[in-house]
């Protein structure tokens, strides 16, 4: 909450505390009181320092140098330089009642005195303890107060849960409940800002993977049709990962993301293993009729099936050890691995039955073009 009144801010951030702490996934809010921290204020009187002719000066001199000190000189020991700090003793500044009997100097004789007149600082000043602020937090100039809020990140991620705070701070205002005066505003910073440009650096990443993946296996098979047949396996292993994430009831997240693109170059293996072999087989038998084809389309799986299956549970029984894990670090690690665990399980049954369904498709459908 920034604005110029910082009573103002705290009562804001109270105010708050309450809404926040009503949102779904908040584990603890609270917002920070600002004021609260006794001051010991010396208020000079100017009437009585006119009756002794004493200027105001002289008594915030005497407060500065007397209890809070002041350097008068430097001393100069080799390539050493220290100040020396001039103030009264320990003893005669620690409390109240010794301050009361600090002696201030007047200019002039008073009431026909022999001397300079000194004037006990209790009848020039008053001393009274008033609460204010423990410390002044601001930026760009405007003071501002936090409220801090906690986020259970297994019931809700931590965007989604500044959204719906944002929102429900947003209703609250609409209905009077909040107000928030003319010069006062609320920013909303934490973890979730490194979530928010984490996504946004993934979406190109993301385009970027699959483009490459998708140009490297243009060069591999330097067919297009191949390559749709490919991609067509990408969605299918994306369910996979998605349903699994929802059965583990983990969140999306920055680690969720990057799983995904582990998995879809993994999906991608077996296909290539399949398609490759399948290429194979009809360069060197050339089928002629649709019976053919599908017999050189089974032939080629069934010659297959064996290391597709063995690629995907060396790798499922890999990541199962990160996906039973419960030590440090393992809240990251387990969103990371589920998209690949699940993804490979759908994408291994569509290599096995989607990809030769459409291989031998595609081939059925050149061989029509080619006897009309």
């Amino acid at each position: 909450m920034f604005g110029p009144d910082l009573e103002e801010i705290e009562k804001i951030g109270i105010q708050l505390e309450k809404i926040v702490s009503r949102v779904e996934g908040a584990v603890s809010s609270y917002a920070e009181r600002i004021g609260g921290r006794p001051y010991f204020e010396i208020e000079i009187d100017r009437k009585q320092a006119a009756r002794y002719g004493i200027h105001v000066q002289d008594i915030q001199d005497l407060i500065t140098t007397g209890i809070g000190g002041m350097n008068i000189t430097m001393t100069v020991e080799g390539r050493e330089r220290y100040p020396v700090r001039v103030r009264y003793m320990r003893e005669l500044r620690d409390n109240p009642e010794s301050l009361k009997r600090m002696f201030v100097p007047t200019r002039w004789n008073w009431r026909n005195a022999p001397g300079p007149t000194q004037i006990p600082l209790a009848q020039l000043v008053k001393f009274r303890k008033v609460p204010g602020p423990a410390m002044i937090l601001s930026e760009n100039t405007v003071p501002y107060g936090r409220v801090f809020v906690s986020v259970d990140q297994s019931e809700i991620g931590l965007v989604d849960f500044v959204n719906k705070a944002q929102k429900k701070v947003q209703e609250e205002i609409e209905k009077g409940t909040l107000i928030i005066p003319p010069g006062y505003f609320i920013t909303w910073s934490g973890q979730f800002e490194a979530e928010l440009e984490s996504r946004k650096k993934l979406g190109p990443s993301m385009a970027m993977a699959l483009a490459v993946i998708l140009i490297l296996l243009y060069m591999a098979f330097k067919n297009v049709r191949v390559i749709a047949i490919l991609a067509a396996v990408l969605p299918i292993s994306l369910m996979g990962g998605v349903i699994l994430l929802f059965l583990l009831d983990f969140r999306f997240s920055t680690a969720v993301w990057v799983g995904f693109i582990a998995l879809f170059g993994v999906a991608t293996d077996n296909a290539v293993v399949l398609l490759s072999t399948l290429e194979r087989l009809f360069k060197e038998k050339h089928p002629k009729t649709v019976d053919d084809i599908r017999k050189t389309i089974l032939e080629g799986g069934l010659l297959r099936v064996r290391p597709a299956m063995m690629t995907t549970m060396t790798t499922i029984i890999a990541l199962m050890p990160v996906m039973f894990a419960t030590g440090s670090g393992s809240e990251m690690m387990k969103p990371m691995a589920a998209p690949t665990v699940g993804g490979l399980v759908t994408a291994t049954l569509a290599n096995l039955i989607l990809v030769p369904v459409l291989y031998s498709w595609m081939q059925e459908r050149k061989l029509k073009k080619v006897n009309e």
